[in-house]
This record gives structure tokens, sequence and C-alpha cells, in this order.
């Protein structure tokens, strides 16, 4: 059972008065797409590794594909993950940016920012990576507002998050896994909504809606 969440903080975050979307840099593929996404909505956002820009956005977005032990390492190098675990808006991780958010993982034996207190595990049955067409069920909390449950969005990455406090939508591939998670201000997703059609693009203006 996830566990009551407190009023969201974002909301008394005044940033100069307007939106302002914020796509972490950092050494990780599939920034760009992330950025396209926006983009198809009508959205300007910035991708920046600017420790003072990413710190005054309204809106943080923690993308990311690659190898979660030099990724982390590079974020701690300059400090990064220390700033990314202070942000008060709302933040969304997906796939890498949501294994990185988590307390550890084994891909490295990599300890994380600690976010979601979850252990990240890699997959051990089926064809690895996971790649192609998801559905996902039990969902929960403001990204997934008007979604259906069953509804499939597209997935790549050989590690998972198993089911727990913090999940707010899951998925199946062999075993259960954390499709979604949800802390306070933190959201995350396993599947990649910029690659998701339609129904990934609701999930990106939810988040920067919210």
């Amino acid at each position: 059972m996830i566990r009551p969440l407190p009023g969201p903080p974002w909301k008394n975050v005044t940033i100069m008065g307007k939106e302002n979307i914020v796509i972490l840099k950092y050494n990780a593929g599939n920034i760009s797409s992330v950025y396209s996404a926006l983009k198809r909505l009508g959205i300007n956002a910035l991708i920046t590794g600017d420790k003072e820009r990413i710190r005054s956005a309204s809106k943080v977005i923690f993308p990311g594909v690659g190898e979660a032990s030099s990724t982390m390492a590079y974020l701690r190098s300059n400090g990064m993950d220390r700033v990314i675990s202070g942000l008060k808006q709302p933040v969304l991780g997906i796939c890498l940016g949501m294994h990185l958010l988590c307390s550890f993982s084994g891909e490295g034996g990599t300890t994380g920012i600690g976010v979601f207190d979850e252990e990240v595990k890699r997959f051990v049955t089926g064809k690895v990576p996971h790649m192609g067409w998801n559905s996902v069920s039990g969902l929960k909390g403001p990204l997934f507002e008007g979604t259906v449950s069953g509804t499939y969005f597209y997935f790549v990455h050989s590690y998972y998050v198993p089911p727990g406090e913090y999940s707010v939508a899951e998925s199946n591939y062999g075993i259960s896994f954390a499709a979604a998670m949800q802390r306070d201000n933190f959201f995350a997703t396993q599947f990649h909504p910029e690659k998701s059609g339609d129904e990934g693009e609701e999930i990106l203006k939810r988040f920067i809606q919210l």
C-alpha cells in the first residue's frame, strides 16, 4: 500500500511568474527525444546542467538511457546528485533517471540518489532488454488522471524496480515491476512517455500542469 502523500510543496514555489521547464543535461542518452516531445506540445524546454537554472526551474525532467554506475559517478563528481535530491518543484525521472533516484542499483553496484528507498534489479527471465509496448495497471496519482488501466506504453530496460511503497503504476515482464513511482514532488516512469505516442504525451502534459 502506498502511504498517504503530503500536500504538494511545489505549490508554494514561484518562478518569475511563468513556466520554466528544464531537462537535465548529463552524460546520458535520450535527452533530445524528450526535448522534441515537449516541442511537439508547444513547450520550449531548456537542456542544461547549470545548477542555478535547475534550482530555479518550475519543473525539472531527469531523463536518460545509459549505464547506472558511470552516470552516477558523473553526477557525484559535480555535485549534481545533491542538487537533484534537494529540489522542491516537481521532478520527473524517466527510465535511467528513475533508477538513479532509487537508493541502490544492481547495475554496477551503484548507490543512487535515494529519493525512493528501493533497489533496482536486473531481469532474470525473458529476453533482456525488455523492449516494446506493455500495458500498465494499478494507476494512482496525478500523472495518470484520465488514463485507462491497461493502456500501453513503450519500455526499453534491462533493470526494474519491484512494486512497493511508492508505486503508482505496475506492469509485467515475467515478473511484476513498478511502471511509475511517486514520492512527494518526485515522479518517475520506467516507460518512455516521449516514445509512447498520444498517451505518453498526456503524461508529459499532466506533469507540466502540476
